[in-house]
């Protein structure tokens, strides 16, 4: 089976670039510092313009946990509507219930809204407190593909995990290991899960061009530079996808 590598990107920008360094596919987001949730319309309209690789998009209305109210539910809809009308190939969300479990009734009507569309479910797989319930939840709904990080800091921490999901589930839905893997560890990654596809989010700083600086202002965080900012790193994506290939 071919190995597969989805690049986490943070801009349109940012997906250009992992498509030069050799993607597979791209998980396609905005703000980064929150994890990651659903980029603009201007955003997945210029990367399904530059891009021939598939797209999978975000779908994510704010940060925090997954717990969302009716009017982020009907706003995750309306999201969805846009990827798949702006020719995404497929869409990334995960819901749960206060008591930690899958949200099987509107994962469903999800699910259904967004085929033909592929629908991956993200690291809210990871704050459930069984994770083999919630994966028979995941593959009774038919969702294509799982992201997680074996309900650990990092995918290499819970690689056992990974690796026994990988073998519960026996080929009825995907698992794909992500959170911390790099190309130096990718290696290993490999190795002990088992997995033939990965999501990495490989960046570089770049600072800005501005000639004038303000760094006595602040339009977010107190301790970040609005000078300073994350772009996928193409020779990054390379190094890793030569890895993943060999």
């Amino acid at each position: 089976m071919k190995s597969i590598l989805e690049a986490c990107v943070n801009s349109a920008i940012s997906a250009v670039a992992a498509q030069n360094g050799g993607a597979d596919r791209i998980e396609l987001c905005e703000n980064m510092l929150e994890g990651g949730c659903t980029p603009s319309a201007g955003t997945i309209l210029f990367a399904r313009q530059k891009l021939h690789i598939p797209i999978m998009v975000m779908i994510r209305p704010r940060g925090a946990d997954f717990l969302y109210t009716d009017d982020e539910f009907e706003v995750m809809k309306h999201d969805i509507q846009t990827a798949k009308e702006l020719g995404a190939n497929g869409v990334v969300f995960g819901i749960l219930k206060s008591d930690s479990n899958i949200d099987v009734e509107r994962m469903g009507m999800l699910t259904e809204f967004a085929r033909p569309m592929q629908v991956t479910c993200h690291r809210a797989f990871d704050m459930t407190a069984d994770p083999f319930k919630a994966l028979d939840d995941l593959i009774i709904l038919g969702i294509n593909r799982l992201l997680t990080s074996g309900q650990s800091d990092s995918a290499l921490l819970g690689a056992p995990l990974i690796r026994e999901l990988i073998q519960y589930a026996a080929g009825r839905i995907l698992i794909m290991p992500g959170h911390g893997i790099k190309e130096q560890n990718l290696s290993e990654a490999i190795k002990l899960t088992g997995a033939s596809e990965f999501h990495m989010y490989l960046t570089r700083k770049t600072r800005s061009s501005m000639k004038f600086f303000r760094e006595d202002v602040k339009m977010g965080k107190p301790d970040l530079s609005e000078y300073w900012h994350e772009v996928v790193d193409e020779e990054r994506i390379r190094k890793a996808k030569e890895i993943i290939s060999s």
